[in-house]
């Protein structure tokens, strides 16, 4: 069903939400989350299939609908009657832990704090942030060991966590190794409270470790936090510290550490699910590898960000692993008033999940979807260009990533070390077998056979 069929004359009345068909309560209160935790696409399918772009979702003791296809997303995203609020629905899940992050902020009070953060992302500040990335990288790469069995996301978490401790916080120079082993982990509990089912600070659940979790992220923050405001350095820490509009409109000290500790885990969890999931697509293709690899030695071991955006061919792989894994592949809102979406009544107070990495599967807007195929993204197709909304790994509207570029920067600086470097290989067959329960990630650690070159 399409959303071209769901649309209705002017005249006529709202649809009510469909109700639930026989068999899709799922289970007491949880519903239907297992479901989806198992097979998020063929859950938005079901969806898609039995009811269409609005559909009925019963979970967490709540009823909600599920918007599916780039009509129905585009809607929500773009918000143009300030009916769907981001606070109130991230709140639920994850809220006390990145607690007024940007994400979780809306309307007004979101526009002042973007417009101040923007200046942190303007392009001479990505300029320098990629610069200062290829020591990191280089210094990470040193310590790893090739083997047949090498489990690449582990290793690519520590290593994007290494790169936001000097890109965001100028090198944390007195950090030791094990207190960023102890804020990664604190990062990992405070993502994962997304799947709790105990929504309190209690011992030995997925919330009480994310409580402790927040904990020792604002210890570890606000012991640099004086002298970052005493010194102006190019580090995004102290860049939100000393940043000021023309109006006069600063940071608190509460607002710099809630946005670092958002920015950092968006900065290192959303870049290790990509980096990764390239790596096991480039070692499924050894074609495309061996193309990227080629565009990198053609350059330096530490390119500029105009070098960098020049990877064509690993631009267009980077895009296509989004496409097939978008690292947020849901997102979350709620309304704060009674709105009409594509004529159907959503009634004030309803969770809405907008299943982006559905709108990535279509095929009425990609050739052969399940398909490795980063030509789809090349100026003769541009397939993402079939809707607005298509391809929207990074969301849309006023809340669309504010990092979006620097992420991309970020990657392919990795990816561009890697390839001067390794050689990898995948099984064809192999397909990683995801934890689904918060933001999609390989179980098994993602091995690939890796060589030094």
């Amino acid at each position: 069903m399409s959303s071209d069929m769901m649309s209705r004359t002017p005249t006529e009345p709202l649809r009510e939400i469909p109700p639930l068909a026989p068999g899709d309560h799922g289970l007491p209160w949880v519903g239907r989350l297992l479901d989806y935790a198992r097979d998020p696409v063929g859950f938005y399918r079901h969806q898609w299939e039995t009811y269409g772009p609005v559909s009925p979702f019963f979970r967490a003791g709540e009823s909600g609908v599920v918007v599916l296809g780039p009509d129905a997303c585009d809607a929500v995203l773009r918000n143009k009657d300030k009916a769907f609020a981001n606070g109130p629905a991230w709140g639920q899940i994850v809220g006390p832990f990145f607690d007024r992050g940007l994400m979780l902020l809306d309307f007004g009070e979101h526009h002042v704090h973007r417009r101040i953060m923007q200046e942190a992302f303007t392009r001479d500040r990505l300029a320098a942030y990629t610069t200062a990335m290829h020591p990191a990288i280089e210094q990470g790469m040193r310590a790893w060991d090739p083997t047949p069995r090498f489990k690449a996301y582990p290793q690519l978490k520590q290593l994007t966590l290494d790169i936001a401790a000097d890109i965001f916080m100028g090198g944390a120079t007195h950090t030791t190794r094990a207190e960023m082993e102890r804020v990664n982990k604190a990062f990992i509990a405070c993502v994962q409270a997304a799947s709790g089912v105990v929504r309190g600070d209690v011992p030995l659940t997925r919330w009480g470790r994310a409580f402790r979790g927040r904990r020792v992220l604002e210890e570890f923050l606000r012991g640099y936090l004086p002298a970052k405001r005493a010194t102006a350095t190019d580090d995004i820490f102290s860049v939100l510290c000393h940043l000021e509009t023309d109006d006069g409109e600063r940071f608190s000290d509460d607002d710099v550490i809630n946005h670092m500790i958002f920015l950092m885990m968006a900065a290192h969890d959303t870049s290790t699910i990509t980096t990764s999931t390239m790596l096991q697509l480039l070692g499924q293709h050894p074609e495309w590898q061996q193309r990227c690899r080629e565009e990198s030695r053609a350059l330096g071991p530490a390119p500029s960000m105009a070098e960098i955006e020049g990877l064509q061919s690993l631009d267009l792989v980077m895009k296509e692993s989004l496409r097939l894994r978008a690292p947020v592949p849901a997102l979350m809102r709620r309304t704060v008033k009674e709105t009409d979406l594509l004529g159907v009544r959503i009634p004030e107070d309803t969770a809405v999940m907008v299943g982006v990495q559905f709108s990535h599967m279509m095929e009425r807007y990609w050739t052969n979807p399940a398909v490795f195929d980063p030509e789809r993204f090349g100026p003769e197709r541009r397939e993402d260009k079939s809707h607005r909304m298509a391809w929207e790994p990074f969301g849309g509207g006023v809340h669309k990533c504010i990092g979006l570029y620097f992420a991309g920067l970020e990657i392919k600086s990795i990816l561009h070390r890697l390839l001067r470097g390794y050689r990898w290989s995948v099984a064809p067959a192999y397909r990683a077998p995801l934890d689904n329960s918060s933001l999609p990630f390989p179980k098994d650690g993602n091995p690939i056979s890796l060589t030094r070159i």
